[in-house]
């Protein structure tokens, strides 16, 4: 890679999520009453810790859904109250899912947690004291509220007024930038944030943090805020300077500039595109679209990757025994069958040898299969008792709602699938990269389809 940008708000900046949540729900709760929805709403229950990345929401149901990479849904709530894989089939299994239409909205960034949140405290609320809601509507609303609260500094402002209190200053980001300088790369931020908060937020997070770079802007050879990404990616703004208005195809080096496309960036830029590697949090608007809109390298940061790394180490012998569950479970089917096929057998014999002297034996041999097939029922029953209590505490031990956000079950969640599709690297914060070598080559492990993992020949 010869040149690394980068976004900012959850890539750079990393929110404190609980506090962020907090004062986003509080602010559109407060604007969804100006709307006229009850004053009672101000003092209900709501959860910052339900939501979590990678869930779907259902606009005519007010479900909130995860799936599956082959979006089976496995785990879904109206408001907080967990449906059940009856009301789940009923729902949505009878036929295609299409999470692309209108009727659904992929709750896919940090920043829409808050969002979720609201929609299942407000349903849970109302539907609870008898009142009819129109689960479209109020989706459509609370997203508004939310924008707007965003726009008119409800939000932003009390964050710029204690940024300690909402965001966490990574100590290591001026030495992996300085490091990244060093050997020769150029770097740049593409933020969809102001230029006001983006120098604030910069600031903050650089100005002390190394003495040769007295200000946060000496890291970077282009700053581009205000991109409207994804957009950025698809259209063709002009860049305009933020201290003259001149609006320019050709941006230079050491300035500050809002909206912008990629063609004209990647023009400056003078590498191919493979040799560009952006880093970014949203997997749409950041690692999807400028992978499918260009040659670019992608690597999506995933705060939520270190508490997932803390529960796989320390629940390692829950999981080594689910293994092994798995692994007693497929013996016993196999078993199961074996003794099924030959039962068949044996009644196939017996139906033709009413008055032969084989009878008696292929009797003694039917009970003996029945009673083998018995006892293996029963012992796949209580695997499956086993195995559904460890599911169910593994998953509690992620997270209380939704489990793993990477697995929904035994795959791979619908979030999981698009990172493994388009992110080229993940990882928890940017920093990390400052753990290795800025010539360091990534290269993933020879990748394995499920029939080069079997054990026995043609299996």
């Amino acid at each position: 890679m010869k040149v690394v940008g980068f976004d900012m708000d959850y890539t750079l900046a990393i929110y404190r999520q609980a506090e962020i949540d907090r004062l986003s729900i509080e602010a559109t709760v407060s604007k969804l009453v100006e709307r006229g929805y009850p004053k009672q709403l101000l003092s209900m229950k709501y959860r910052t810790d339900f939501p979590v990345r990678g869930l779907l929401i259902d606009r005519k149901l007010g479900n909130v859904l995860k799936m599956d990479r082959y979006r089976y849904v496995k785990t879904a709530y109206h408001g907080f109250r967990r449906l059940t894989r009856e009301e789940r089939r009923r729902a949505y299994h009878t036929r295609r899912l299409r999470p692309g239409t209108e009727r659904y909205h992929w709750v896919d960034t940090l920043y829409s947690l808050s969002e979720v949140a609201v929609y299942a405290a407000v349903i849970d609320h109302l539907e609870n004291h008898g009142r009819t809601v129109e689960y479209g509507k109020l989706f459509a609303n609370i997203r508004e509220c939310t924008d707007i609260s965003h726009q008119d500094g409800s939000i932003l402002n009390v964050v710029l007024g204690d940024l300690p209190k909402y965001v966490e200053a990574d100590p290591e980001l001026g030495v992996l930038f300085h490091r990244l300088r060093s050997a020769g790369k150029r770097l740049f931020v593409l933020t969809n944030s102001g230029p006001e908060y983006t120098n604030a937020m910069m600031s903050y997070l650089l100005d002390d943090a190394l003495v040769e770079y007295p200000s946060w802007r000496n890291y970077f050879d282009y700053v581009i805020t205000a991109s409207k990404k994804p957009t950025f990616f698809t259209g063709k703004a002009p860049f305009v300077d933020f201290e003259t208005g001149e609006e320019t195809t050709k941006p230079d080096r050491g300035r500050l500039y809002t909206g912008g496309n990629i063609v004209d960036l990647r023009r400056v830029l003078g590498v191919p595109g493979d040799e560009v590697l952006y880093v970014g949090d949203h997997i749409y608007g950041d690692v999807l679209r400028a992978k499918k809109e260009s040659a670019w390298r992608t690597a999506m940061i995933i705060q939520e990757m270190d508490d997932e790394l803390r529960t796989l180490r320390e629940h390692t012998v829950s999981f080594e025994r689910h293994d092994v569950l798995e692994q007693m479970r497929t013996a016993v089917q196999d078993e199961l069958r074996e003794h099924q096929a030959r039962l068949k057998k044996v009644e196939r014999a017996l139906n033709g040898e009413e008055t032969s002297s084989a009878r008696p034996s292929l009797e003694a041999q039917r009970v003996r299969h029945r009673r083998s097939i018995d006892r293996l029922r029963a012992q796949l029953r209580d695997l499956d008792v086993e195995s559904s209590a460890l599911n169910d505490a593994l998953d509690e031990a992620f997270h209380p709602f939704w489990g793993s956000s990477f697995k929904a079950g035994n795959e791979v969640s619908s979030f999981g699938n698009q990172i493994e599709q388009y992110a080229c690297l993940y990882t928890s914060r940017a920093t990390n990269f400052a753990q290795y070598s800025p010539m360091h080559y990534f290269q993933s492990p020879r990748h394995r389809m499920p029939h080069e993992a079997g054990t026995a020949p043609g299996a």
